[in-house]
């Protein structure tokens, strides 16, 4: 029997972060991600698959999904292998994590709950630059200020990191080198 999880399979990335068991290990990932950022003292799994908004449409199955106690919700996707319009799709991903936020009725109430998505890349994606960690968020053009703080998008290409242990400077670094 093996000893060790293979964290660039769907099994072993979802048994390292996304159970109950394991949820202090994703709480301390994503707060040293977001480090200076804010601060996630608690989160709940939510349901990994949306169903389909209307007949013949496909449903979205997320690798984790889930919603700090803050009421933001997280995506975190691992993607082992190169896929065609990957940041296309993850763009899809959470757009409808904040389409199905909005109440539907007589009135529109658009007070949604900000959406990061955050995918681990087991390859590089050439139009978003040779780099380690790519942080896509809403901002204006010419002053680069952010827009809003309802929409981010973080991508860690993970052959692009090439830190041996004793250079990681920080718990972030230390949990990319794991």
């Amino acid at each position: 029997m093996a000893r060790f999880i293979n964290p660039f399979t769907d099994v072993g990335f979802k048994r390292i972060f996304g159970q109950e068991m394991s949820k202090p290990l994703l709480i301390d990932f994503l707060n040293n991600l977001l480090v200076g950022e804010r601060v996630i003292v608690d989160l709940s799994f939510l349901d990994k698959e949306l169903p389909a908004v209307y007949e013949g449409d496909r449903s979205l199955i997320y690798d984790i999904y889930c919603e700090t106690d803050d009421g933001d919700k997280i995506i975190v996707e691992m993607q082992n292998r190169l896929q065609p319009n990957f940041k296309q799709r993850s763009i899809y991903y959470a757009a409808e994590s904040i389409a199905r936020q909005g109440e539907r009725g007589p009135e529109w109430r658009y007070d949604v709950h900000p959406v990061y998505l955050i995918a681990f890349l087991n390859f590089t994606l050439a139009d978003i630059g040779a780099k380690f960690r790519t942080d896509i968020a809403l901002a204006d053009t010419q002053s680069k200020e952010q827009f809003s703080d309802r929409l981010r998008l973080i991508y860690l290409q993970l052959p692009m990191f090439r830190k041996e242990p004793d250079e990681c400077k920080n718990d972030f670094e230390r949990w990319i080198y794991v």
